[in-house]
């Protein structure tokens, strides 16, 4: 009797056994587990950390792109620009001023980094009011053109815009009598002809619609010296810029 109670509980720990050992194998893996879920949760100052980190690296990425555009826009020697202007003139030492409208064109060579030349072309075209004068000539129209050329220098860098500063000295050549009926201009108060001494300073000021393309507002002072006097005009050109000529 002993025997057969013996192999009886035997019998009965060896069915008990495998249904034990799922459990208790559940319960370390739910253990297990447990402390994983926990090491992954962040808190909130090492979220704020991660996504700094995130945006600073979006910036940085941002910085170079920026910064290689700037380098590709300025980095064409050449400049060739044109467009139309408006100027504010005196056409005689008595006469008030009148408003000139304008053709400009010109090209620059960057030789030295910011530093370029410039060559300028322009053409004015107006109408002048004179008074009442014995020879029935009123409002004859006139013209200049000027040729010059002088240093011209960068001085702010964006990728959107940049200005530019001009010094450019040269000559112009006014016909004040050539619409005057073969009447010197000088006998109803207009400047005579000639060819005379202009210098202007200008601050081009660029709109960049890429890196070879730009929008070019210029306001410039024109000195010109048409009878043995100064006048001091002041006006703008607008138009377009080709840069070419990466280097």
């Amino acid at each position: 009797m002993q025997f057969g109670k013996r192999w009886g509980i035997l019998a009965l720990a060896l069915i008990l056994t495998p249904a034990a050992l799922p459990a208790q194998d559940t319960t370390n893996q739910q253990q297990q587990t447990q402390p994983q879920a926990q090491t992954t949760q962040q808190t909130p100052a090492e979220r704020s950390e991660v996504l700094r980190q995130a945006q600073e690296r979006v910036r940085a990425r941002r910085r170079v792109r920026v910064q290689q555009i700037i380098q590709d826009t300025y980095t064409h020697k050449y400049e060739v620009y044109g467009g139309s202007g408006y100027l504010r003139f005196t056409p005689g030492p008595h006469l008030q001023h009148l408003n000139e409208v304008a053709w400009n064109a010109g090209f620059t060579d960057y030789f030295r980094g910011k530093i370029g030349i410039t060559a300028d072309f322009r053409g004015y075209y107006g109408t002048a009011f004179t008074y009442i004068n014995q020879y029935q000539v009123f409002n004859p129209s006139i013209s200049q053109y000027t040729f010059l050329g002088g240093p011209q220098a960068r001085l702010v860098m964006h990728q959107r815009w940049a200005a530019s500063a001009n010094a450019l000295v040269g000559f112009g050549h006014g016909n004040f009598s050539t619409n005057t009926g073969g009447l010197p201009g000088t006998l109803i108060g207009l400047y005579p002809d000639g060819t005379v001494f202009n210098l202007s300073i200008g601050a081009p000021i660029d709109y960049n619609l890429g890196p070879t393309f730009a929008i070019r507002l210029t306001p410039n002072y024109l000195m010109t010296n048409y009878g043995s006097s100064i006048q001091n005009n002041l006006g703008f050109n607008a138009g377009v810029v080709w840069r070419f000529g990466r280097q």
